[in-house]
């Protein structure tokens, strides 16, 4: 029967090509938060093999641009179905940029739609109609996701490796090869059933899918033995509280609601969230997420004596918050970073840092002066656009271990921050998911940040505006966390760091080995 599918698909010609990888691509999405239906990567990766397939016979030149072709297809489908919720941002204010909306949601998986030709373009110079052509498509994937990770600053959401994190054994994995080994791991894994047909011994073609359930069942066996081993301990003598004040994007910036916000930020951070705690007096780091309040510091005078007056003695807090530094080079006389300080119980600011990879067209426009002059606007509508940082920064306050801040999106990157020399206690996300409104964009978020934890052996601390905010310890599992949309606070102890990962030790010479052991598998075809 699975010959029977393999030759129906791989006989396909025309648009009845690619929109079968289209479909298969948009099905892929399943696989990812909030849906979490990884075994559909089982039936998606096998027919782009038995598409591929399709290309063989057509004399090398076109069957490339065959192959790449169908790989955008499937490209463009998945990033399509994957990410269309970012156009939920459109609509915050839709009266500027609501005509936008259909031009961005198609032009990013277009454009990210390129990487996966790439894979599978890659994949096709080294075809065979036998079972190592799985090695061949794990090889070009594997490539083409690092890649899709790094050029133009990189946008690695969404990388398939995710798909085997879908729980917390399966999770402990990135403790050694990271989200782009996993993303290698699983390309095979989940292409190997398409070696059952095709050419080759019966003995070869069983072989390959039983090495991807047995990679599998390894992985999920690792994180079992893991888990067990798992220990809970926590900082002494440190309580965290985290607000998550859920407020509308659409609501945040408008002028007559900035007093209401403050002072909303003000109630919740000295809510007795149970009967255990009685506010912010029992406290001592207090945690607001990204650009927590719609105003700088300069243009609200009272705003620093009215946290000072807030903050009990000893109590530091720590927010996301947009910062203006006057610069009369530029144009506008200015710069305006989103950034991360820290606030002591005297109303002083500490220490900054400002976030250093921004998102485009989010935070900044690329060629920002002449798309300005035609009127473009990023989302933020910051004239200028924001200003980047100079990179990763520690923070350091009272009673605390050292820990990294990391703004929205930057958590996305894996092994981008963390030093082996100057290594924090745990990372700080602030971020504000609100832009995303009840979509799966949080939800995938909040993923990424868990699988960071795992990775560096960190508890990561995340605020986020709508949520998802959670306390989450160094095995990716939630300490404490509120639901998407809901309004209130966190109050936890903050879990101990364990000592640095494999996959921070050695960092990507394990993906590197992992690449070798595909390019000897399809080499080896080529010469054997």
């Amino acid at each position: 029967m699975l010959d029977a599918i393999a030759s129906r698909v791989v006989v396909l010609w025309g648009w009845r090509r690619l929109l079968l990888a289209f479909v298969a691509g948009a099905a892929s999405a399943l696989a990812m938060p909030p849906f979490d239906a990884f075994p559909v990567l089982f039936v998606t990766f096998p027919v782009l093999v038995w598409l591929i397939d399709g290309t063989l016979g057509r004399g090398r030149i076109r069957g490339l641009a065959a192959a790449a072709l169908i790989g955008w297809c499937f490209g463009f489908g998945y990033f399509l179905a994957g990410l269309w919720w970012v156009g939920y941002a459109f609509l915050v204010d839709a009266d500027v940029f609501g005509w936008m909306l259909p031009f961005a949601v198609a032009a990013l998986p277009a454009g990210l739609a390129l990487f996966a030709a790439a894979a599978t373009l890659v994949a096709r110079l080294f075809w065979s109609a036998g079972p190592r052509r799985v090695f061949a498509l794990a090889l070009g994937v594997t490539l083409a996701e690092f890649a899709r990770g790094h050029i133009l600053s990189g946008f690695p959401w969404n990388t398939f490796g995710y798909a085997l994190t879908v729980t917390p054994m399966m999770m402990q994995a990135a403790a050694v090869f990271g989200a782009y080994g996993l993303t290698a791991l699983a390309a095979f894994v989940f292409a190997s059933p398409a070696a059952l047909s095709g050419a080759g011994s019966r003995t070869a073609r069983i072989a390959m899918p039983v090495l991807g359930l047995a990679v599998l069942g390894g992985l999920a066996g690792f994180g079992a033995l893991r888990l067990a081993q798992a220990g809970t301990a926590m900082v002494p003598d440190l309580e965290l509280r985290i607000v998550q004040p859920a407020i509308r994007q659409a609501d945040k910036w408008k002028p007559e609601n900035r007093n209401n916000i403050f002072t909303d930020y003000l109630a919740l951070s000295d809510m007795a969230a149970s009967p255990e705690a009685v506010g912010v007096s029992s406290a001592d780091l207090l945690i607001w997420p990204e650009s927590a309040l719609p105003f700088v510091f300069d243009s609200e005078p009272a705003a620093l004596p009215a946290i000072a007056a807030l903050l009990p003695p000893g109590t530091t807090l720590v927010t996301g918050m947009q910062r203006l530094v006057r610069d009369a080079s530029r144009p506008e006389g200015y710069r305006i970073y989103n950034a991360v300080m820290t606030i002591d119980d005297a109303g002083e600011i500490t220490d900054v840092y400002d976030k250093a990879w921004l998102v485009p067209f989010g935070e900044f426009l690329p060629f920002q002066a002449l798309l300005e002059s035609y009127g473009f606007r990023q989302l933020t509508q910051v004239v200028g656009g924001f200003s980047a940082g100079p990179g990763p920064k520690l923070l350091s306050v009272p009673g605390a271990p050292s820990f990294l801040p990391l703004v929205c999106y930057e958590i996305i990157f894996p092994r981008a921050f963390v030093s082996m020399d100057e290594r924090p206690g745990w990372i700080l996300n602030v971020t504000n998911d609100a832009w995303f409104g009840d979509s799966p964009g949080p939800w995938q978020h909040l993923r990424q940040a868990r699988v960071r934890a795992v990775e560096e052996g960190l508890p990561v601390v995340r605020a986020a505006n709508t949520g998802i905010s959670a306390v989450i310890d160094p095995y990716g599992r939630f300490v404490k966390r509120l639901g998407l949309n809901v309004r209130g606070v966190i109050d936890s102890k903050l879990p101990e760091a364990l000592p640095p990962t494999p996959f921070l030790t050695y960092g990507n010479w394990i993906l590197l080995g992992l690449i070798g052991l595909f390019t000897l598998g399809v080499l080896r075809r080529k010469t054997g």
